[in-house]
């Protein structure tokens, strides 16, 4: 049997969603339905946006909660990249009490949903999207086992897929979960 490499499981920039790095909430959250309409029906749907800058080479992503971050603003106050923040409290031992403290703390989601979203949906992408660490990509001709222990270990969603230095692709969870499965049952 054929060893199976990112390259096999990755889905091609090409079929993936992509936004501009100047593009408003608003516009990535269309591009996004756009993809999902758009889609293979075999495989899961997009749930992040890849995010190009004005030469067209991805600098970040957008994850279905970094939108979420993004309605509140207020949560950049409370820090973003530190493992706290990234991989949540409660997987440190803090309680729902605690978090709901820090809600009415920070003031978070004083206004309504609807306000919210209306009052930042012009807020560009840039400064919002998440930008990938070193350890949150994979060359194309990598092994999934490799791929499989980046993911583990950086409690990654997806990783993006370079060749020659140029991002080709991302490997979703997802998708390689599904492989997984499929080899389970034979």
């Amino acid at each position: 049997m054929k060893e199976i490499t990112v390259e096999d499981l990755m889905v091609p920039l090409a079929e993936y969603a992509t936004v501009s790095q100047e593009a408003t909430l608003k516009e990535a959250v269309e591009v996004l339905e756009e993809a999902k309409d758009k889609f293979d029906n075999t495989r899961v749907q997009h749930r992040a946006v890849l995010v190009y800058n004005e030469l067209n080479y991805i600098v970040g992503k957008i994850s279905q909660l970094d939108i979420l971050r993004a309605l509140e603003p207020k949560y950049a106050q409370m820090g973003g990249s530190d493992p706290v923040s990234r991989y949540g409290l409660s997987r440190f031992g803090f309680s729902p009490k605690f978090m709901k403290s820090m809600m009415d703390q920070f003031e978070l989601w004083g206004a309504p949903l609807e306000q919210l979203a209306k009052k930042n949906s012009d807020l560009k992408v840039k400064e919002f999207m998440y930008t990938p660490t070193e350890g949150e990509f994979v060359n194309k001709k990598a092994s999934i086992d490799e791929a499989i222990h980046q993911l583990v270990l950086g409690h990654h969603q997806s990783l993006l897929v370079v060749s020659k230095k140029q991002i080709v692709g991302i490997l979703r969870l997802t998708d390689l979960f599904m492989e997984i499965c499929k080899v389970i049952k034979e």
